[in-house]
């Protein structure tokens, strides 16, 4: 596997340079942006409310149906909040070890040839733990969106747009309950125990059940396609990219080196994802923890030297929310840029993370969909806040940005954040530049594990099918350091969240099939 990334290293750094020599990496994006501009166009296409704001149309499925399942479900990021500590914290672990299921071998299956008595079997086994599962979903989240997403929307929707992060991320709480629910609860396993779960199959199968099989079948294909598309791009590219450039800003190291850097972290990459998600978990569950603990306590500690700041920027984020000034659109412009913002960094309601939770131990859906909770509170309103924080802190002169000017792409405003913690933490950008690199790769092996049970699922489960996609993903780990392919970026990064169509017809159908799981679980734990 070194060599055949080695390989395509040497192959890369070819055609880039060539590329770079003849000006083909731009052509090639130019026709590219041609061809998909109309899909990214209509994937964010902003609907006007006012003269001067406007709400891109995902947001309304997002933010609506995380609004509704926060209702349907009685508010279960606070009312399951303690037991979802308890679920991480293997409180519940002795309710796994009671009792056998059997099959009931008289059961006929019409679901796809699958037993339906065999989800209950299934339930007993997975690959990883609830914390593995949980720091395996929250490296595809956390990541540029935490550092340099919350930069952009201050910049453009003012301090305000903190506390409608805040609001979203905890809205989206209750989306990430749903769907991971249903990732375990409709999840398969081969011979060897390979557990392969997420909308593909809680779409195909679970809408089966519901007499809407030919429409599962279509939504499962649709979003396998933009999966893999996701997958390559804005799993992939795009954070080699933005990494890479924040590592050349830092160090001082030109353009012209992008492609070592992508054939270093290609190879590590393909590394760990040889293994499967049991290898991405023992990467994930140190990674994460480790760098989310740095990056809070770097937050802590810019905090803490700023305490008599800290009643002064919390009243700034809250007059900022409801009576904004210099801010395009007002109200409107700060709720869209916080609900834009904490939207694009949780990925609630996109369905991507419940491939990852699919994998865990358990044999109740529910208490994975308990601990999928958790992500959008520590991503958002732990992680995001945090950042919001120290920009508004450190921005108090002016320093940082001007409010209402947009600072510039992820990777400048990255830079941005930097320089906020800069402000009061002289050696910090060094750390943020690793901070940077270890998300980034922590967010690429995550997506390549997505993008695979994706490939599998329409091109079959076979050793040459896994090592051909995993191949490939490391090559366009190479690619998205070394080039400037800013419209192919775009158009995956759109397919990522244009998942969230196929995706959210299945979670309001399948919805009385959380319900089921969840009061079973909490029976299980009354007893």
């Amino acid at each position: 596997m070194k060599k055949i990334i080695l390989l395509l290293g040497l192959v890369v750094t070819q055609l880039n340079l060539f590329a770079q020599e003849m000006g083909l990496d731009k052509r090639i994006d130019e026709v590219f942006g041609w061809a998909t501009g109309w899909f990214v166009n209509f994937i964010f296409y902003a609907i006007p409310i006012t003269d001067d704001a406007a709400v891109p149309w995902v947001l309304f499925p997002l933010v609506l149906g995380a609004l509704y399942f926060t209702i349907r479900f009685s508010f279960p990021g606070v009312r399951l909040f303690g037991k979802a500590i308890n679920t991480v914290r293997g409180e519940y672990d002795d309710i796994e070890k009671e009792g056998k299921i059997t099959v009931d071998d008289n059961m006929v299956s019409t679901i796809d040839g699958d037993n339906p008595d065999t989800i209950r079997v299934e339930g007993q086994d997975g690959e990883v733990s609830h914390f593995q599962a949980l720091t395996a979903a929250l490296s595809g989240t956390v990541g540029l969106g935490n550092i340099a997403g919350v930069a952009i929307a201050l910049s453009l929707g003012g301090p305000g747009a903190t506390f409608w992060m805040i609001i979203c991320g905890l809205l989206g709480m209750a989306s990430k309950f749903v769907e991971c629910t249903l990732g375990v609860a409709y999840r398969e396993m081969d011979e060897t125990g390979k557990v392969f779960g997420g909308p593909m199959y809680y779409l195909k199968k679970g809408l089966a059940e519901r007499n809407f099989g030919g429409l599962g079948k279509v939504l499962a294909v649709l979003f396998a396609v933009m999966c893999i598309g996701g997958s390559f791009g804005g799993g992939n590219m795009f954070q080699a990219n933005q990494a890479f450039q924040l590592f050349s800003y830092q160090t001082g190291v030109g353009a012209g080196y992008g492609w070592l850097f992508g054939v270093v972290m290609a190879i590590f990459v393909g590394i760990v994802i040889i293994g499967g998600i049991k290898s991405i978990a023992n990467v994930t569950d140190k990674i994460v923890p480790f760098m989310v603990a740095i990056y809070v306590l770097a937050s802590l500690i810019v905090l803490g030297l700023n305490v008599s700041l800290i009643g002064e920027a919390f009243k700034t984020i809250f007059e900022g929310a409801f009576n904004p000034t210099a801010i395009a659109g007002g109200i409107v412009g700060v709720i869209v840029q916080g609900f834009k913002r904490a939207a694009f960094s949780n990925e609630a309601g996109i369905g991507s993370a419940s491939i990852a939770h699919a994998a865990v131990k358990t044999k109740y859906a529910a208490s994975e969909g308990l601990v999928a909770l958790l992500e959008p509170f520590i991503d958002t309103v732990v992680v995001c806040t945090m950042t919001a924080l120290v920009i508004v802190i450190s921005n108090f002169d002016g320093s940082v940005m001007t409010y209402g000017i947009k600072v510039g792409n992820d990777a400048q405003a990255a830079i941005a954040t930097s320089g906020a913690f800069e402000a009061t933490l002289s050696w910090f950008p060094w750390v943020l530049m690793v901070a940077v690199i270890l998300f980034a790769f922590s967010t690429m092996i995550s997506w390549s594990y997505y993008g695979y049970q994706a490939w599998s699922y329409l091109f079959g489960r076979s050793k040459n099918m896994e090592y051909l996609y995993k191949g490939i993903f490391c090559f366009f780990v190479v690619v998205g350091s070394a080039a400037s392919l800013d419209n192919v970026i775009g158009f995956s990064d759109a397919m990522i969240f244009a998942m969230m169509v196929p995706n959210m017809i299945g979670l309001f159908i399948l919805g009385p099939k959380v319900k089921q799981e969840l009061d079973k679980f909490m029976e299980k734990i009354k007893k």
